[in-house]
């Protein structure tokens, strides 16, 4: 007997007991669909913070005041809170003139404010005072009007760029540019509006107004901890860009060979091995628990199987006395727990993709379901029916036809 009519036995047989096959499957279908399901939210995460957190520009990385390792736990933090000195624009001085790998560097500094036009209000705008450079630096794209320039930002000059849901909220109907709003009461001149950069687990990343960062210390004084973004000439040189940045900072804390760094140096590359370090204890603790549904499924499917030979002892004993070989009724019965087993396989990652379009639509948390995701899903499934009909066809294989043609 070929493969393709043990498989088509296998689906008349399975269409005969519909129902029952149906709730056989139930084990596998839900086993799958909850693998499939984490896989994908942290595939998803995953994606998420590859492009719109660790992306942080070309060949750039950031020296800022506390590490990726000081927010590891409570007490590294108290411990860096103590022991890390702010990161002041003389460091950024210090790195632009070291030269060598080190392109460029900008800075930039966060608080929270509040934006007036004319009758309108927006309460818990993030204020992103950034250096000249610093567009340029972080890729940020400029949708109308202009960035700022070095004039602007020697001169202290009150102008600014806005966010897309700035710009929508104040002028649904107009251009922004030239047009001035208030920021925290200063009236601040518009010159252009940043491209839409959409939202980050909910969180708008368009609601933002940037102004130059010497206008910004003018005002709210620069007694205080910035953010440095530093740029490598090449992706060759952008690891000895970081070596450079880090003999940088140390020789002005006057570190000693044997001492920690008192700052931080942040890569694309450090986010995603605390992000891995991470998730992916999450992701082999969650497989391995939701696994067990498919072993259960299994089961299941191995006990109806073993019910399925019962029933059909005289069939399997008409099939010996016609010249069936065991071989032959191996092959059957395989076939037909293979195939149920990949039919609820096949169904679970259905289910699995439409609770992620779902998920994705009702809530901030992204997903993504990897082609290999899908594959796995069907091989695991597939295999979980093939061991689980081994002994059921075994025992069919070498019943006494005879003797089961007796039987009643």
């Amino acid at each position: 007997m070929n493969y393709f009519e043990s498989v088509k036995l296998a689906f008349d047989a399975i269409w005969a007991h519909r129902l029952r096959s149906f709730l056989t499957l139930l084990g596998v279908i839900f086993g799958v669909a909850t693998v499939i399901v984490v896989v994908s939210l942290i595939e998803g995460f995953n994606k998420y913070v590859d492009e719109k957190i660790a992306n942080i520009g070309t060949n750039a990385f950031s020296v800022q005041k506390y590490s990726i390792e000081d927010f590891s736990s409570l007490e590294a933090f108290d411990s860096a809170k103590r022991r890390n000195k702010d990161v002041t624009m003389e460091d950024l001085e210090a790195l632009r003139a070291r030269g060598g790998t080190i392109k460029d560097a900008g800075a930039q500094e966060q608080e929270m404010c509040e934006l007036k036009y004319d009758t309108g209000v927006l309460y818990g705008v993030s204020l992103l005072a950034i250096t000249a450079n610093m567009v340029e630096i972080q890729n940020k794209e400029i949708s109308e009007g202009r960035p700022f320039t070095s004039t602007d930002e020697d001169g202290g000059r009150y102008v600014c760029f806005i966010g897309a849901d700035v710009a929508d909220k104040f002028f649904p109907t107009k251009s922004a540019i030239g047009e001035k709003i208030k920021i925290d009461g200063r009236p601040f001149e518009i010159v252009g509006i940043a491209k839409a950069l959409g939202s980050v687990f909910g969180q708008s990343r368009d609601k933002f107004v940037s102004i130059p960062l010497t206008t910004f210390m003018n005002i709210y004084g620069s007694r205080r901890s910035f953010q440095l973004f530093v740029v490598s000439t090449s992706e060759a040189t952008y690891q000895d860009a970081v070596d450079e940045a880090r003999v940088v900072m140390r020789t002005r804390r006057k570190l000693a060979p044997n001492e920690k760094d008192n700052f931080g140096i942040v890569t694309p590359s450090a986010v995603n091995n605390l992000r891995e370090k991470i998730f992916g204890t999450v992701q082999t603790v969650a497989i391995g628990v939701t696994s067990i549904a498919l072993v259960v499924g299994g089961i299941v499917i191995m006990n109806i199987m073993l019910v399925s030979v019962t029933e059909r002892t005289k069939e399997i004993g008409l099939r010996k006395s016609l010249g069936a070989r065991r071989r032959d009724i191996l092959e059957q019965f395989l076939a037909e727990s293979t195939t149920l087993a990949l039919l609820g396989g096949a169904m679970g990652t259905l289910i699995a993709w439409g609770l992620g379009k779902l998920v994705s639509a009702l809530s901030p948390i992204p997903t993504s379901l990897p082609l290999g995701a899908v594959a796995m899903g069907l091989i695991v499934s597939g295999s979980v029916g093939l061991v689980a009909g081994v002994y059921p066809a075994w025992r069919a294989a070498k019943l006494d036809p005879i003797v089961a043609l007796r039987s009643e």
